[in-house]
């Protein structure tokens, strides 16, 4: 029941963070007017592609950058809860996530990995997140359930940017506006739990 719960509440947070609806209309601001449909599931599929590589590398590396710096897991969990914080707010208050490409001239396929796979779809929120529930990972189980947790989100991003283009004539600006906001909320309260855990964890450790 609580390996559920974790993978539930793992599944949420990332669908949260990555917020697919806002990062697909961030994108379509970035992309030609005139793209085409074949054009836009190339994309989706390299941004897809580009933050299930970063996950992973994150997955492996995370540990020994933390050993490395000699980062507590409550130092991280207090300093990314504040990210997701600022995340937060930034979602609610409707302020973009990067604003329009000045390069004209940048192919709309070389736009996949960077910015729109990193750091827009996959950034320091994300990066974050998932060295913390790594180190909250007990088991060869709970890894398991981490990785499905993010490759079903990273399922659903890739089919929210392939369709993107109709999302956006059936939500509209507004609608978008509003799932970005109520992801924001989502995003925040995760963040103060964060950073709340974080700190009464130090406490514990240095009082």
């Amino acid at each position: 029941m609580e390996l559920f719960q974790n993978f539930l509440q793992q599944t949420i947070t990332f669908f949260a963070i990555m917020d697919p609806i806002g990062v697909s209309a961030i994108a379509l601001s970035l992309l030609s007017t005139n793209i085409t449909k074949t054009q836009i599931n190339i994309i989706a599929k390299k941004t897809t592609t580009t933050i299930l590589i970063a996950f992973f590398v994150v997955l492996i590396t995370g540990d020994l950058v933390l050993k490395l710096f000699g980062i507590h897991e409550d130092s991280l969990k207090v300093m990314g809860g504040i990210i997701l914080l600022l995340m937060a707010i930034t979602m609610v208050s409707g302020t973009a996530k990067q604003s329009k490409t000045e390069d004209n001239n940048k192919n709309d396929e070389e736009l996949a990995i960077i910015p729109i796979g990193i750091p827009i779809a996959f950034g320091t929120g994300l990066f974050t997140t998932i060295i913390i529930f790594k180190n909250q990972v007990e088991s060869s189980v709970e890894l398991f359930s981490l990785v499905i947790a993010f490759c079903i989100n990273a399922l659903i991003f890739y089919l929210v940017l392939k369709n993107s283009i109709y999302i956006k004539k059936y939500l509209g600006l507004t609608g978008q506006n509003i799932i970005t906001k109520l992801m924001g909320l989502i995003v925040g309260a995760l963040a103060v739990q964060f950073i709340i855990s974080g700190v009464v964890h130090l406490s514990q450790s240095y009082l």
